[in-house]
């Protein structure tokens, strides 16, 4: 299955060799891993950003959230070329440093295998139905949407 959101954490080295094991017309592999950072680095200013998050705490839609990630990889199987797709997203309690998403793309070519990685997580980011809230020490407080995302999302349109 292309699209996994789980609870549980991903061995990344596995899941990247599982892209090509059974293809010779392979020639490049992308990925990327997203980790838990401290902080959102949303633009405003709190109380929570200045203390730093403990934990960040990811809520998604069944059902929907898997057929937006679903919809995202056959749109990026329809703009290029590629072998084989994988996107695992982590929901529930996560702590810093630990892998939230991860995102892998094999094709015959180095330039489709990256620009399909970086296309796929920026619709991720702005697509799936995703919700995150930071714990700090004074309490929790739900991400917001970032600029940043939007625009990057919009270079695909």
């Amino acid at each position: 299955m292309p699209v996994s959101v789980q609870t549980a954490d991903f061995d990344a080295g596995k899941e990247i060799a599982a892209l090509y094991a059974d293809a010779q017309d392979v020639g490049a592999v992308a990925s990327f891993v997203g980790v838990v950072r401290q902080s959102s680095s949303s633009p405003q200013p709190s109380p929570a950003r200045e203390e730093g998050a403990s934990s960040l705490t990811l809520e998604h839609y069944p059902g929907m959230t898997e057929a937006a990630l679903a919809a995202i990889v056959t749109e990026a199987n329809a703009r290029w070329h590629l072998h084989k797709v994988r996107v695992i997203h982590r929901v529930g309690s996560l702590q810093i440093g630990e892998q939230i998403v991860f995102v892998g793309v094999a094709a015959a070519h180095r330039g489709e295998a990256f620009t399909a990685c970086e296309f796929i997580m920026d619709y991720l980011k702005t697509r799936a139905p995703f919700w995150k809230k930071e714990e700090t020490a004074a309490g929790g407080r739900w991400v917001d949407a970032r600029d940043a995302d939007d625009a990057a999302a919009a270079r695909w349109s």
